[in-house]
């Protein structure tokens, strides 16, 4: 299944593409996608892996581009 999230405070597209490639190393993770320009990231997972994948993600995040933020949409 794909998920929509909003992503703020991405400062440039390299950093999208290091995070997207960071990210795309969870397992369970199917394809990712982060738009720079639109503040916005997809996933494709398993629903039942959704939630355990959220948190990983989370913890990326915060590691890679602390001062990022997302919210499903």
């Amino acid at each position: 299944m794909k998920y929509h999230f909003e992503i703020k405070g991405l400062d440039c597209a390299n950093c999208a593409a290091e995070l997207e490639r960071a990210i795309g190393k969870i397992a369970g993770i199917k394809e990712i996608n982060i738009n720079f320009m639109t503040e916005k990231l997809s996933i494709e997972c398993e629903e039942d892996d959704k939630s355990e994948i959220l948190e990983k993600m989370k913890k990326v995040i915060r590691k890679e581009e602390p001062d990022c933020t997302i919210k499903e949409i």
